[in-house]
């Protein structure tokens, strides 16, 4: 029998990768509780129509990406690809319309089929934030600013890069999109099979093109900006003047687009350099017509994603190890009483484990290996003193500690 692997583009995670993207998680849930989010659970498969019409037909998630079967029941589901639109179905199905604006923060795996790259998988994860039912530019600066703050509170901000544009309102978009076709029609024989494609179905997402030939041509194509109407240069000013007044350092990336029609205004990435080629670990923008392309009421929205595979490793902020403190109790009663200390730090707030295989030299070389703080060490010579041997694994430093205050010892 072959040795079992996990798919391609698949992967166990667990310990210190585990530590570390649990505490990307945490820090996303901690930040957009304080500005007001609330948690929201999507299932990981949605009946395909809920992708395929926001997306539409011809996107590369659609007709390449997306992992869609037939159930037993005849029903054809697609695996998550992405938070957004199964978002704004609960938001539909579950009538929050009658409470916006709905500040509604998820997290989880997605899955695409593509090429597994350096921290992008075919299952892989990511914190999600969505502001439905406000308007106003300055929740493009909250959602901003939000994201922002994630990013500091990881040690990230040092490595990242946010780029800001506006895609302007649909009068502005659809002037561009007219004047972007006409440009691209004259190199009808020199664009990419795929960009040949997306000229008739979808010309923004020409702009995204990774074809050398393309970007030659993108290049010289007309801005967005040349074609936005007062409304949206106001709009896209407010943004700017409220992420300065939030302290959020970015660069105006006339060249920044998203390819969806139901996409408005803000559009911006947070972009870094840090992980080989520049790769995007956080991005998003206002969707003001998805709502209501799913069959919901007109409802304005914003979002984000970013990718926790990628956050967890540009951050530079250590983990806790799994337990903080080692028990390392030698012989039948000093056992018995690792058990009993092991519940009383616990209810002190310490995370505790016992170790009682192998002699202390090897206790020992694993304690050091797991990052663990205190190794306490209980034996017949210890019980009859009333003491606990506490070696600090940092300093290497030995006390002997009373059993009555062990508690406050590790905590402090």
């Amino acid at each position: 029998m072959s040795k079992l692997q996990p798919a391609r583009g698949t992967r166990d995670i667990f310990g210190v990768e585990a530590r570390h993207m649990t505490a990307v998680v945490d820090t996303f849930k901690r930040v957009a509780t304080s500005y007001g989010f609330e948690e929201l659970a999507t299932p990981i498969f949605e009946f395909t129509e809920v992708y395929k019409r926001p997306l539409g037909e011809a996107s590369d998630i659609v007709s390449k990406e997306m992992y869609t079967f037939e159930d037993r029941g005849g029903e054809e589901l697609t695996l998550r690809p992405e938070f957004t639109a199964g978002v704004c179905r609960a938001f539909i199905s579950n009538g929050m319309q009658q409470n916006t604006p709905c500040r509604l923060m998820s997290h989880g795996p997605a899955f695409r089929y593509e090429r597994p790259q350096k921290g992008r998988y075919r299952q892989f994860h990511q914190i999600n934030a969505e502001l439905l039912g406000q308007a106003d530019p300055e929740a493009d600066v909250d959602m901003i600013a939000m994201a922002w703050r994630i990013l500091k509170d990881l040690d990230i901000a040092g490595n990242v890069v946010l780029h800001l544009n506006t895609l302007g309102d649909k009068e502005s978009r659809d002037a561009y999109r007219a004047a972007l076709v006409t440009y691209l029609e004259g190199f009808k024989d020199k664009l990419s099979e795929d960009s040949l494609r997306r000229l008739e179905t979808n010309p923004l997402r020409i702009l995204d093109s990774k074809d050398e030939g393309d970007r030659e041509i993108i290049a010289g194509a007309p801005l967005l900006s040349e074609c936005l109407n007062e409304v949206s240069q106001k709009f896209f000013e407010t943004v700017k003047k409220g992420i300065a007044a939030a302290g959020v350092p970015f660069v105006h990336d006339e060249r920044l687009v998203r390819g969806m029609d139901y996409y408005t205004h803000t559009a911006f990435e947070f972009v870094t350099d840090a992980l080989g080629a520049q790769g995007t670990v956080l991005a998003g923008g206002r969707y003001d017509g998805l709502i209501e392309q799913l069959g919901g009421p007109a409802t304005p929205g914003i979002g984000w994603a970013g990718g926790i595979e990628r956050l967890a490793m540009l951050s530079e902020k250590g983990v806790a190890p799994a337990a903080a403190t080692i028990l390392m109790p030698m012989g039948e009663a000093a056992t018995l009483k690792a058990i009993e200390l092991a519940e009383v730090l616990r209810d002190a707030g310490a995370n505790v484990m016992s170790d009682r295989s192998g002699n202390l030299k090897k206790r020992m070389n694993r304690a050091d290996k797991s990052g663990a703080a205190f190794a306490i060490i209980i034996g017949d010579t210890e019980l009859e003193a009333g003491v606990a041997a506490v070696k600090s694994l940092s300093t290497g430093e030995q006390t002997d500690v009373p059993f009555g205050e062990l508690a406050e010892h590790v905590t402090r």
